[in-house]
């Protein structure tokens, strides 16, 4: 839904006395170089970053926030950036079948937007669980090295 001019406007102008950061800003506060935050730019992990007059990115809150979710999915869960463009998307995704299901005063609708939003997290569920399931394989694997390093170990002293 769109909202009246007047509404429209408003909106807009509230956003641009939000602060605003600079790039070599967020990337200092995140420990991020500025070329990786214009990758993520380029490859459409972050949407194109607001401007100024002489076209220098500004990052808004909103975008550090984003931020922070790619760098804890790569860094921390150590997801490709492929599969974190595909996170993103899904949960982008949601937020537009939230609005929708708000929007809806059907019965039927709300649970068709139900069923759509189910199936976008079972999507992602998924892509959760293949990371997991390899992590388990890693973990597996230097669990049976520990074992036999201990078996070496006891095999030597035996002697």
């Amino acid at each position: 839904m769109v909202a009246a001019n007047g509404e429209d406007q408003q909106e807009r102008h509230n956003t641009e006395e939000l602060p605003t950061y600079t790039i070599e800003q967020v990337a200092t506060s995140l420990g991020l170089t500025k070329r990786t935050l214009r990758y993520y730019e380029e490859v459409g992990l972050l949407p194109p970053t607001g401007r100024t007059e002489g076209n220098y990115r500004r990052y808004s809150e909103e975008d550090i926030e984003r931020i922070k979710q790619i760098k804890e999915l790569r860094d921390l869960l150590g997801f490709s950036l492929a599969d974190i463009r595909q996170l993103l998307q899904a949960e982008e995704e949601r937020d537009l079948i939230k609005l929708a299901y708000r929007q809806e005063t059907d019965a039927d609708g709300k649970i068709t937007q139900l069923d759509r939003a189910d199936e976008v997290i079972r999507e992602q569920l998924q892509l959760i669980e293949q990371k997991i399931s390899g992590l388990e394989q890693m973990r597996s694997s230097l669990l049976i090295r520990l074992e036999k390093h201990q078996q070496k170990r006891n095999q030597l002293k035996n002697k």
